[in-house]
């Protein structure tokens, strides 16, 4: 594709990495990013534009100055608690933000949108692995605005041919290998970047919440994928949607769960340090367990995460902080 790929929330965790992989292999990107929880300094390919989704006439002059062939959206407020504390901030910044985006997107004529959804978006699961045709059901506002917005493309792909892809994560994690950009969020609520911090003396302990889950060990299970794996899904996918013109959603994940307490030796085997561990009481919300099944990404997408190992997706993370340790 000679046109640009807009890459909206690209100065962003996920969306940073996602911009270097396009570029990687071969495609013109701008990234479109308020800034606000993103860092400039993680744009290193491609054009930057700075502004703001609600900024209606800010986004027209991008689409003006660019020609924009399709779009890949992570410009999304996602941390649950807050989430719950605040919902019009959410409501606010991860509808209204994505509806004025595809109103500008219409006006341009561009037709194809992959979309940063989340698993969030299936609540509590009635069984694991967990697969595309699972109930979605979210039990708070950030999964429900991930909802909305996959409700709402199915009714544009309808009535205006939006095609579209939502790639629904897991447990985001992981840093680029070549140590250019790397998870830095503010806060920090991540399992893998608060234990990276303990183990770097940034924080005191690490915090397990819930030791009573009926698991193995009694903690919560997640499906981590590292952010490289994502990338490559995005690229995909967008290859995917621009030779079959076929709207769709897939699960990204591993296929198989970790522990807190798992987790938290790898990264003492990874780091080689100790730091102490305090077990606290569950959070509201917390399923026991939530793993993916991504066949259906695999058979369609034909994609396969490389970083399957724990300590391979922690030891990525580790060698960025590690190189950035003025920044924590």
């Amino acid at each position: 594709m000679k046109d640009y790929i807009l890459v909206v929330g690209g100065a962003g965790y996920i969306g940073a990495h996602v911009n270097k992989f396009l570029h990687l292999n071969g495609f013109n990107t701008v990234v479109f990013d308020n800034l606000s929880r993103g860092y400039r300094e993680f744009v290193k390919w491609g054009e930057f534009f700075e502004g703001d989704l609600l900024e209606e006439e800010r986004l027209r002059s991008c689409f003006r100055k660019y020609r924009i062939g399709a779009v890949m959206h992570f410009s999304a407020f996602a941390l649950v608690e807050e989430s719950v504390l605040d919902p019009e901030k959410y409501y606010h910044n991860n509808v209204i933000g994505t509806l004025k985006l595809l109103e500008v997107m219409r006006a341009f004529g561009v037709r194809y949108f992959i979309f940063s959804s989340t698993c969030a978006t299936y609540g509590l699961p009635e069984k694991i692995p967990i697969s595309e045709d699972h109930p979605q059901r979210p039990i708070n506002p950030y999964g429900r605005t991930k909802l909305i917005i996959e409700e709402i493309l199915k009714d544009y792909d309808r009535a205006y041919g939006l095609k579209h892809i939502n790639l629904r994560y897991f447990n985001a994690a992981g840093a680029d290998p070549d140590g250019e950009i790397g998870e830095l969020h503010q806060p920090e609520t991540h399992l893998i970047p608060l234990v990276l911090y303990a183990a770097l003396g940034r924080r005191p302990e690490v915090k397990i919440y819930g030791t009573d889950y009926p698991t193995q060990d009694g903690t919560c299970i997640r499906d981590y994928i590292h952010v490289l794996d994502l990338a490559d899904a995005h690229l995909k996918a967008l290859r995917y949607l621009l030779r079959e013109e076929r709207s769709d959603s897939f699960n990204l994940g591993n296929g198989y769960g970790h522990s807190v307490r798992e987790v938290i030796e790898a990264a003492k085997k990874v780091t080689r340090r100790e730091f102490k561990v305090v077990p606290s009481e569950r959070r509201e919300g917390d399923p026991p367990i939530l793993i993916s099944s991504s066949q259906k990404a695999t058979e369609i997408l034909e994609w396969k995460p490389r970083y399957e190992a724990i300590e391979g997706i922690i030891e990525t993370a580790w060698n960025w902080y590690l190189k950035n340790l003025s920044r924590l």
